[in-house]
């Protein structure tokens, strides 16, 4: 059933896409510019966000009710804001590569002769971005369901948008702030504004609040999706190390490359002393750094016992999350095939143990 969601929510971004070459007829502005969203937004994806958004709704709806074309079509407005998060993350980032192709904005770097493509790649970038932002709204005026539900339901879309984008307020400035101002709350923070919200509880609130779901639930739902966000983010941060490039589909300096105050940087930096601590900061403080360094990081956080303090993190968010779902009045079926579909996200921290077994 999983497998067949994701063709179908493919099949709805493609016939969207068609919509959207003629009702906003962005070829006419420039024919790469609706070439190269169409291209990235189509670029092979698990389609998490709107797979959760169908799966939440269903989990609550009555057993007979069909999976509407209209709520496929809404649905791909997670997919859209997902998008949106990223190209913009890229530009802020400076990344070369987003799922094994260019980004964006090194795309749009081509649209016409410069001197300088780079600033026209990130320009015409930011303003593609506010462009995918736009059909994430347009797709998801695409749901049926009673006025009072579809208001709510979009306003928590708005305002998750505005959170995501508060958490990367966040992030970037904790890029300029020194280790030792940052701390392990304000990185759960980042973490909840910058992930957990837009990737795991909103399409799942969402969801459930279209399909009419107790309120009890759709409390529990948010919670349930911050600790599964944050879990994926503290995992996303280890991938970020001790993945491979082919694997990640980016570049695996660029973690490190930005100096971003992870769970494992924190951690290691309050437990490190002495030369270790030096060393430590040497790397980290670096405006360039090498595979040499990603090494010795790697080691660092081993020996520090911070990939372990971070990996501990993961279970236990999962934990309490398996928790809190046993716990909701939803559809036993629709309850079995998001974990399902969770749980395997997962699958990467158990390869990080099997790798480098840390704490052995």
């Amino acid at each position: 059933m999983i497998e067949d969601l994701r063709k179908n929510i493919d099949k709805s971004l493609a016939v969207f896409l068609k919509t959207v070459q003629k009702d906003y007829k962005l070829h006419l502005a420039s024919p790469l510019l609706f070439e190269s969203i169409r291209e990235f937004t189509l670029r092979e994806g698990k389609r998490l966000r709107p797979l959760l958004l169908i799966l939440t709704y269903k989990a609550y709806s009555p057993a007979n009710k069909e999976i509407s074309k209209e709520l496929y079509n809404a649905s791909t407005c997670m997919e859209f804001l997902h998008n949106f998060m990223l190209i913009h993350d890229d530009i802020i980032d400076r990344s070369d590569l987003r799922r094994g192709k260019p980004t964006l904005h090194k795309v749009l770097a081509h649209t016409v002769k410069t001197d300088n493509p780079e600033k026209l790649g990130i320009d015409l970038g930011i303003i593609a971005g506010d462009i995918v932002y736009a059909l994430a709204i347009d797709a998801f005026l695409s749901i049926k369901e009673p006025l009072e539900r579809k208001e709510r339901a979009l306003k928590y879309f708005i305002q998750t948008a505005a959170f995501t984008a508060m958490g990367e307020f966040i992030d970037t400035v904790f890029g300029v702030k020194r280790i030792d101002q940052i701390t392990e709350k304000d990185v759960f923070l980042n973490y909840t504004l910058k992930t957990a919200r837009y990737t795991f509880d909103c399409p799942m609130v969402t969801g459930a609040i279209l399909a009419g779901a107790p309120e009890r639930d759709i409390k529990k739902l948010s919670d349930f999706g911050i600790l599964i966000g944050q879990a994926f983010q503290i995992q996303d941060d280890i991938i970020g190390i001790y993945e491979t490039e082919k694997n990640i589909g980016k570049s695996i300096l660029s973690d490190l490359a930005e100096s971003k105050k992870t769970i494992m940087v924190v951690h290691a930096y309050k437990t490190l002393t002495g030369k270790q601590r030096a060393e430590f900061l040497k790397i980290f403080g670096k405006k360039t750094k090498t595979l040499k360094d990603l090494d010795i990081v790697k080691k660092i956080f081993i020996e520090s016992g911070s990939l372990n303090y971070a990996l501990k993190h993961v279970k236990s968010r999962l934990a309490k999350a398996k928790k809190i779902m046993a716990e909701l009045d939803m559809n036993p079926e629709y309850r079995t095939l998001i974990e399902q579909s969770l749980l395997k996200l997962f699958a990467h921290s158990q390869r990080i143990v099997d790798l480098y077994q840390p704490g052995r």
